[in-house]
């Protein structure tokens, strides 16, 4: 039996410098208006931070991504005593990575997440306490997506 280490193959190239992250789209039925500005700025923050990428808004960016909300809807996700305990808000993302450089695109991944919340809370209330975990888990969620190579 053998045992070793494998050098793990960069996310990005050395080659790659430079990003164009388009605004996130919202297709979903239900629209929260706060929900895609805060989440491109958020994604932007953390690929410019995080990574050697140099953000730009050339057409002529080495990678361009490319994200939509394509679901934003509340189901009941838990029951007590015959009745709707627990409520899950699910925010669907669909992102596409477009690897200009080496001319090719990846297939579109879609990142799904649920929040849950007390059934007894108005949505408007729920979202306003959810959305700065939203932010930060469908960032997260995405970033590791495009750039963690397991």
């Amino acid at each position: 039996m053998q045992y070793g280490f494998h050098e793990k193959v960069p996310a990005i190239p050395d080659s790659i410098k430079t990003v164009k992250i388009n605004t996130i789209e919202n297709h979903a039925p239900i629209n929260n208006p706060q929900l895609a500005p805060r989440l491109t700025e958020r994604l932007r923050q953390k690929i410019v931070g995080q990574t050697k990428l140099s953000q730009t808004a050339s057409d002529n960016a080495d990678w361009e991504i490319t994200a939509s909300i394509t679901d934003y809807s509340v189901s009941t996700s838990g029951i007590s005593d015959k009745a709707a305990s627990t409520n899950r808000l699910t925010v669907t993302v669909q992102v596409t990575l477009n690897r200009r450089k080496q001319n090719e695109q990846d297939d579109p991944v879609t990142i799904t997440h649920g929040f849950d919340f007390d059934s007894r809370k108005p949505l408007q209330t729920a979202e306003n306490e959810l959305l700065d975990e939203i932010i930060k888990q469908m960032t997260d969620e995405i970033f590791n997506n495009l750039f963690s190579k397991w």
